[in-house]
């Protein structure tokens, strides 16, 4: 026996996190994640959070984060490296011509990267999921 697929909804309109609304007009249609939040498919991948050194960018341990590699880093970007044979997730800071990977937990230093590093920018962080319970 075949079971029905479901697919989540996108209500339309949003939710306030002050005050409710007293509103309850809305309209259910399907819900595209990758519509909703990926803008160059082929050059978006992601990845799983490890650690707890971007607490304070709002990044847990075991979040996903998608990642563009369409983009170009900027200066204080949320960024993924690939940094002497592993990956980071951590801030862009160009200050100048220095560059560097900083946490976002002070318990950790920043990644100064200069031209005897071996480091590649893989790509920008644009969205971060988490798991609540």
């Amino acid at each position: 026996m075949a079971t029905a697929k479901t697919h989540p909804v996108l209500v339309e309109g949003s939710v306030p996190a002050g005050f409710p609304s007293p509103s309850s007009d809305y309209v259910e249609k399907p819900l595209d994640l990758n519509a909703q939040l990926i803008t160059h498919p082929s050059a978006t991948f992601v990845i799983r959070a490890r650690g707890d050194s971007m607490v304070g960018a709002g990044i847990g341990n075991t979040d996903l984060l998608i990642v563009n590699r369409a983009f170009k880093a900027r200066n204080g970007d949320i960024v993924v490296a690939y940094l002497n044979g592993d990956f980071t997730v951590k801030r862009l800071r160009i200050t100048g011509k220095a560059v560097a990977l900083h946490a976002e937990n002070p318990n950790y230093q920043p990644i100064n990267l200069t031209d005897h590093t071996d480091a590649e920018i893989w790509g920008v962080v644009t969205y971060v999921i988490k798991k609540t319970r």
